[in-house]
């Protein structure tokens, strides 16, 4: 694992990097660098329940992958840079997150420095990928579906699909035969331990890290934004339910070869 040290301690890359398969989970982290902390009234459960925790080892099923430590809440990687920072309630879904009501200038400052560090340091890796070939990043990510109460029933599964495959910025010309061979992977039950019901486009269609990897490498990077439904845990308490969670590694992971195979048919 490449660490790079400084402020950008929370970056780690995982793995050699030399596939056309990468994955990211840029929402999992909870840390937070200690002025950020003593800055922060939000409450931690709240906080958590907020993150996308345990997408990091949903993103590890793949060989080459991003770890990210810190809290959306100390920079969201996943918005575009001015949006990057959640300065005021209005940014966050009207949460009260910081002690002064707004966060200050300066930290907000070295929150960008945070964000700019995970950009800067993904875009090399990227790059060499780039230059071998068309590929696929797997930008992983989760998504409550329960928001009414612990107590009350969950939003409509006709709306709120197992896994959520966001693909509103790729260049369907191109990738749409992948595309379709990997969600339809992921519901072959012979392949995991599904039918895993993932749909397309759904209720999202992948944002900030699908634009710039799109913009930067047109028609070679293909970003596929997974959003799995926390059906895995419970999303008041933040437990854990393991078999389900497994459930969803193994799907997952049986998708991959079909995006090898079809990345190999673009070269």
């Amino acid at each position: 694992m490449t660490d790079l040290g400084g402020t950008s301690d929370a970056v780690a890359f995982v793995g050699e990097w030399d596939g056309p398969v990468v994955a990211t989970a840029v929402h999992a982290g909870h840390e937070l660098r200690p002025e950020i902390a003593e800055a922060m009234v939000l409450d931690r459960a709240e906080r958590f329940r907020e993150e996308d925790p345990f997408t990091d080892r949903l993103a590890a099923v793949v060989p080459d992958h991003v770890v990210t430590s810190r809290s959306r809440f100390e920079a969201d990687l996943n918005r575009p840079r001015r949006e990057a920072v959640y300065r005021k309630p209005d940014d966050c879904w009207g949460l009260e997150v910081w002690r002064d009501g707004e966060l200050s200038d300066e930290l907000f400052e070295g929150s960008l420095a945070t964000y700019d560090a995970f950009y800067d340091a993904l875009a090399p890796r990227l790059d060499a990928l780039a230059e071998r070939g068309p590929f696929v990043l797997l930008d992983v990510h989760s998504y409550n579906h329960r928001r009414d109460g612990a107590d009350e029933p969950p939003a409509p599964a006709s709306e709120n699909p197992e896994v959520n495959v966001g693909t509103g910025s790729v260049e369907d010309d191109l990738f749409g035969p992948l595309v379709e061979r990997f969600v339809g992977d992921l519901r072959d039950a012979s392949l995991g331990c599904g039918p895993i019901d993932a749909r397309e486009n759904v209720a999202f269609e992948g944002r900030n890290l699908a634009w710039w990897v799109h913009d930067r490498y047109p028609r070679v990077g293909c970003v596929l934004a997974l959003e799995f439904k926390k059906t895995f845990m419970d999303e008041w308490t933040g437990e854990l339910h393991a078999d389900r969670f497994r459930r969803s590694q193994i799907g997952l992971a049986a998708a991959l070869p079909g995006l090898h195979i079809e990345l190999e048919k673009l070269r």
